[in-house]
């Protein structure tokens, strides 16, 4: 399965569970339920995994965390703010190159409709 299949599957899944949850609750309320929702279409979600940094000539065992990487190949950042901010896409992409994920997401679940609340992101473009 590549970045797009899953993408697909990631954002069908994510609608599904804010129609069920519907917006306002807490971001670890949404990464919970949406690692559920993609185990049960047959993905590997990892919730908070720890990404080791490199600055200069050291390495950080963890630098940050992400909210979702799924089969290894998508990463998902989860939002539940009321708009999100230049900033916001910004670390988005940044966990993407220090990840090497060539494909991700930025999710705000706080929208009335999800679909105005998805921010997708591609490494290196």
């Amino acid at each position: 399965m590549n970045e797009n299949d899953i993408g697909t599957q990631v954002i069908e899944a994510a609608i599904e569970v804010h129609r069920e949850l519907g917006p306002g609750l807490l971001e670890s309320v949404y990464e919970i339920a949406l690692a559920s929702e993609l185990a049960e279409r047959g993905l590997r979600a990892e919730r908070q995994v720890p990404i080791k940094i490199r600055y200069k000539n050291v390495v950080f065992d963890e630098g940050f965390r992400a909210d979702l990487i799924v089969n290894d190949k998508v990463l998902i950042e989860l939002k539940s703010v009321e708009k999100v901010s230049p900033t916001h896409k910004k670390q988005t992409q940044t966990y993407l190159r220090l990840t090497g994920c060539k494909l991700g997401y930025l999710l705000n679940f706080n929208e009335s409709l999800l679909k105005e609340g998805i921010t997708r992101c591609v490494n290196g473009l």
